[in-house]
């Protein structure tokens, strides 16, 4: 599910919050980290569980339809092709999505209210009514649905948007790396899985190896912290260092660092992967600026040997 895109930038936020206090505990700041990771698979959880209760009022909505004192044919005999929705069903069924919303208590509940409003929201839209009458049941109308549901109707919706963000501050960057999971696990079904079949992600890909690069990452450029500062003052003379925001010195930083001491990571992987936290974390010209002092320091650096990478195409 993570990426260490994702990770880098959690990193990058962890080391604002440390550079930015007088009071440096490495040991909260990292133990904040990771919890600020492993609570980005509960927003998951909620994203997804919002889809289980979006089928829990359209369900209600049509025993309410049914038990009315005169209920028309359509309320006796409704559409049943949402309800029935096999992508849907895949995700209601599971046991083992199951045991983790009990687990980690997450459901919908105190807004159910809200979530009806979306049901009829959703009931009464041009997507809903085109997908309802489709002449034929298909597993991959029913998840392409699925996914067009999710994209149009809870991606962006901001209510529930504003709920999840009082619940956790982490969660304000990770919405975007939680829908696209959301969308690569809708994507991930067909017709053969089974209720005790495992249907979630992942949180990590591997997990040792990605914990330990982002400890790695956060206390390396934490431990060289005094001689990157000296050399980002070589490279721009002609600033003051309290001049420079203080978001591009800790990308330059861990730039630095994972240039030096992550010897299997490419050099232009890591110069791409913060050229682009710069254009999503600081100032318009901040790419062109450590992309600058980057490119100086590789150069210094492949002269002197001091980035030494191994392995398979790494070896320049």
């Amino acid at each position: 599910m993570l990426n260490r895109r994702f990770l880098r930038v959690k990193v990058l936020q962890a080391l604002y919050a440390f550079f930015q206090t007088s009071d440096n505990d490495l040991t909260v700041v990292e133990k904040n980290l990771f919890q600020s990771i492993n609570r980005l698979y509960d927003l998951y959880l909620y994203r997804i569980s919002l889809l289980l209760s979006i089928l829990q009022a359209a369900r209600l909505n049509m025993e309410k339809n049914k038990a009315k004192k005169l209920p028309s044919e359509e309320d006796l005999n409704p559409n049943m092709r949402f309800v029935e929705n096999k992508a849907l069903l895949i995700l209601d069924n599971n046991a083992e999505l199951k045991s983790l919303l009990e687990k980690k208590k997450i459901d919908w509940s105190m807004h159910f209210d809200d979530i009806k409003k979306l049901w009829r929201k959703i009931k009464d839209s041009d997507e809903y009514d085109r997908y309802m009458n489709q002449p034929a049941n298909d597993f991959n109308i029913d998840k392409k649905f699925l996914n067009r549901l999710y994209e149009t109707f809870i991606q962006d919706e901001t209510l529930f948007e504003h709920l999840l963000h009082e619940q956790s501050i982490y969660w304000y960057t990770d919405m975007e790396v939680v829908d696209i999971n959301i969308s690569k696990t809708i994507n991930g079904f067909d017709d053969s899985i089974k209720p005790f079949h495992t249907v979630v992600l992942d949180l990590y890909k591997d997990e040792q190896d990605d914990r330990k690069f982002v400890q790695e990452l956060l206390r390396k450029t934490i431990l060289f912290e005094a001689e990157y500062n000296t050399i980002i003052s070589d490279k721009t003379k002609n600033w003051e260092l309290d001049r420079i925001a203080l978001m591009d010195i800790i990308i330059m930083k861990m730039g630095f660092c994972e240039l030096e001491h992550f010897e299997n990571i490419p050099v232009k992987v890591t110069m791409n992967e913060y050229i682009e936290l710069s254009k999503n974390f600081s100032t318009p010209k901040s790419k062109n600026f450590i992309n600058g002092i980057l490119d100086k320091v590789v150069q210094d650096w492949k002269a002197e040997k001091r980035i030494q990478k191994s392995g398979r195409g790494l070896v320049e």
